[in-house]
């Protein structure tokens, strides 16, 4: 595909370092000095100009292009310029926008209630998506990682092994797990990798498990859940993730508290959240957090929009014996850092839009339903074809290390053994690393 992306700064360059192996990519900048070293190692074209500019997309090839993506750091300019794509083609265009504003009132999505000739194909606010991930986390006790599947009725679940863990250096062959409950992976000093039956299950392991809802709600409870339920929140950072984040646990019947410095932005939060206790004051102060007893919450969220002071609430947080710690990554690069130094959950705003970019609009022949461990794992879609022999999973001899964790035929969800049989027209979620996507693709196409 050839990929036009107005923008060069830290997230394009993220896209761009995705994306440039498989695809053939452009960037497009009006700064001559913005970030252009960051792409040097890349193998892509640069061009100086705006995205906005007739002139300038006519002479990148425009017309030839698949997918337009606008994400400077300019709500406005992004609208534009996909608006001006929009008038002289038919490409999929993709706006990112920073602001909640924007997103409501952008009449011009389509399929929005006043849309008219001109129409953004897809909205992308990264505070949003990254919101919604920090909840799936915080709703399902400790987890670091929750993805659905097949209409709520299979799911993914990442957990942290620590010392406590009932299965703690044990061989996975030797552990009881549920019924319908598979280990798809495990990542290990930050390297993500498919284990066997004798692999063995080490302190500070991510365990990732694929099966049926059920059967992965009684490994929660049965491994995972020493203590209640989560039933209080304490986010520091009253922002729009921490509004979005309240807001959505408000509905779901959550105590929360939020800590945000500017007493302004108090006010407004105030008014805004019903049940919400708003505390105005610095969450880098320890103090300020002995005394409003955040040590009581059973999960800690730092959303501020500085990756230092998220890190320091962070750290306080867990100095005070909070269990759960969930922090805002802005710069990608410090996710791992972060979470080397204690941090149970840190999450990239940046990384969630780029997944969901590679998840639903990059075509390929295979549907990417979800990424895990910053684009190591990938959970595939593929639909088995009419002409694949009838075999048992056992006898596929699949040349690559990949999982088939669920199966669905027709009306069922089946959480496989290696027993079970592949049939024709079952669509098949399969967990494997990212490098052997492709090899998976070609295996059931024979």
């Amino acid at each position: 595909m050839k990929i036009v992306i107005f923008g060069a700064n830290e997230l394009a360059c993220l896209i761009a370092t995705k994306l440039f192996e498989d695809h053939d990519i452009i960037i497009i900048d009006d700064n001559p000095n913005n970030n252009s070293d960051s792409f040097e190692k890349l193998d892509l074209e640069y061009i100086q100009g705006s995205g906005s500019n007739i002139n300038v997309l006519e002479s990148v090839g425009i017309k030839n292009a698949d997918i337009f993506i606008a994400c400077t750091n300019n709500d406005e300019a992004n609208i534009v310029a996909c608006l001006t794509v929009t008038n002289m083609t038919k490409l999929k265009t993709v706006c990112f926008v920073s602001k909640k504003e924007n997103v409501e009132s952008l009449s011009l999505v389509r399929g929005s209630k006043y849309q008219k000739g001109l129409m953004i194909d897809y909205v992308l606010w990264p505070e949003e998506l990254m919101t919604q991930e920090i909840f799936r986390i915080i709703t399902v006790p400790n987890a670091v990682d929750v993805e659905d599947f097949a209409n709520g009725k299979a799911r993914l679940l990442e957990y942290r092994v620590v010392e406590s863990t009932k299965f703690i250096n044990k061989k996975i062959k030797d552990c009881s797990f549920p019924d319908e409950t598979l280990i798809v992976g495990i990542t290990r000093d930050n390297t993500l990798f498919i284990p066997n039956g004798d692999t063995e299950l080490l302190l500070n392991d991510k365990v990732i498990f694929m099966g049926s809802s059920y059967s992965l709600d009684i490994l929660a409870s049965k491994f995972f859940q020493e203590t209640n339920d989560v039933k209080q929140v304490t986010i520091i950072g009253g922002g729009s993730v921490g509004l979005m984040l309240a807001s959505n646990l408000e509905k779901a019947n959550y105590k929360i508290k939020i800590i945000e410095f500017d007493y302004k932005r108090c006010e407004e939060l105030t008014e805004q959240l019903k049940n919400t206790l708003v505390i105005n004051g610095d969450g880098a102060n320890f103090e300020l957090l002995e005394e409003e007893r955040v040590a009581e919450s059973d999960v800690v969220v730092s959303v501020t929009n500085n990756d230092e002071k998220n890190l320091l609430c962070s750290l306080l947080a867990k100095q005070l014996g909070v269990s759960k710690v969930i922090t805002r990554v802005s710069k990608n690069a410090n996710a791992n850092l972060f979470e080397k130094v204690g941090i149970d959950v840190a999450i990239s705003e940046n990384g969630a839009a780029i997944d969901d970019i590679e998840n639903h609009l990059i075509k390929t022949d295979i549907e990417i339903l979800a990424t895990v461990e910053r684009g190591q794992g990938e959970v595939l879609e593929i639909c088995v074809p009419h002409n694949f022999k009838h075999d048992m999973i056992m006898n596929l001899n699949i040349p690559c290390k990949a999982i088939i964790a669920i199966i669905q035929r027709r009306n069922r969800v089946i959480i496989p053994k290696g027993t079970t049989q592949i049939m024709p027209f079952d669509n098949l979620i399969i967990f494997t690393t990212k490098d052997n996507s492709n090899i998976i693709k070609d295996f059931f196409k024979r």
